[in-house]
């Protein structure tokens, strides 16, 4: 039997508010060496206690820690930190709020201990166009992810955020047009609204479970984009705690094979 990776216990060395809706924490730790260089955009796996403290000590075997997924915005080999960002949201709901008070509290110091990287989901880079689409719990996979496009590479970004004062400069190629959706423009919507271009399209999308729904019709039904040239996943759903979403989304992964 494989044996699970063990949590790594890292540090937080500084914490920022980016944006209105945004923050920023840098994690360090040695085992973070360890890495692999194109970690960035993969996800982590933050630990906590039942009452969602980071202090695992309390948790028994039987009921194992709490896990909420991140991604890995930026990697540092050489400083051995990674850069995650948070939603900042308050809830009254104690278990889907965890991380995001978490984050909002965090001080350098602190500590939180991780488990991953999971894998990373290939691009085929070499597609004559690219759409792109994420809301802003997948804006850091989005940000990472554009990175690693050619640079000559054309098509679309669409990004829906919860104000305009939440939009971020990415790097992107010159050839991908950046369109920022706020104020509750929905996501699916947008992207119907966009010409199609011509030539073999790649397709990256993440977002809230139905918004993925609407918009894997669109893409593998009705653009009939080929299904490995189709990245697309849901990072929540609404009203819905990460447990409850992960048992639906692997109830709809099923019925999709």
């Amino acid at each position: 039997m494989k044996n699970k990776p063990q949590p790594k216990v890292l540090a937080v060395t500084h914490t920022e508010r980016i944006t209105p809706n945004m923050q920023r924490i840098t994690l360090q730790g040695d085992a973070l060496s360890h890495f692999p260089q194109d970690c960035e955009g993969s996800y982590i796996k933050l630990l906590f206690n039942q009452s969602g403290s980071t202090q695992l000590e309390s948790v028994s075997e039987e009921d194992k820690p709490i896990l909420r997924t991140y991604t890995i915005r930026r990697y540092d080999s050489q400083a051995c930190t990674i850069e995650v960002d948070f939603v900042r949201h308050e809830s009254n709901d104690l278990q889907s709020g965890f991380a995001a008070r978490w984050a909002i509290k965090a001080q350098p110091g602190d500590t939180i201990s991780i488990v991953g990287p999971g894998s990373i989901s290939n691009l085929n880079t070499d597609a004559d166009w690219f759409f792109m689409a994420a809301d802003m719990t997948a804006l850091p996979a989005l940000s990472a992810k554009i990175r690693t496009l050619p640079e000559d590479a054309k098509g679309y970004a669409v990004i829906s955020v919860l104000s305009s004062s939440d939009i971020q400069p990415l790097h992107a190629p010159a050839g991908m047009e950046l369109i920022w959706l706020t104020e509750g423009h929905p996501l699916a919507e947008a992207v119907r609204e966009l010409k199609w271009q011509d030539g073999t399209a790649a397709v990256w999308c993440a977002c809230e479970f139905d918004s993925m729904r609407a918009l894997r019709q669109y893409f593998r039904n009705e653009k009939e984009v080929e299904r490995e040239n189709i990245y697309i996943s849901s990072y929540w759903k609404n009203g819905i705690s990460e447990d409850g979403h992960k048992v639906i989304k692997r109830d709809d992964a099923e019925s999709n094979q």
